[in-house]
């Protein structure tokens, strides 16, 4: 079990809250003396508190560079097609 405490501010991680859950990507914006401000990227971006001591069940990846600006094209047209669709 590992806690938000291992990740660094302005990294994009993909982790696996709990075991039987599905990896997601976060951000990890902001840190105080003892909360972090993660922003989680799903259909549309959560931004929320999480203690420093809060469970991560894995760290599965610290995306580089290179696959952040992939998936931020990947992402932003998909954003792009969904706000298009409720335009009609």
């Amino acid at each position: 079990m590992y806690s938000y405490a291992l990740l660094e501010t302005g990294c994009y991680y993909l982790v696996q809250e709990k075991e039987e859950a599905q990896p997601s990507l976060i951000k990890v914006t902001m840190e105080t003396d003892y909360c972090m401000y993660v922003t989680s990227f799903g259909e549309t971006p959560v931004m929320e508190w999480k203690k420093k001591t809060d469970g991560i069940h894995e760290i599965l990846e610290l995306l580089g560079d290179d696959k952040v600006r992939e998936w931020e094209a990947i992402y932003n047209d998909n954003q792009d097609a969904y706000y298009e669709e409720d335009e009609d």
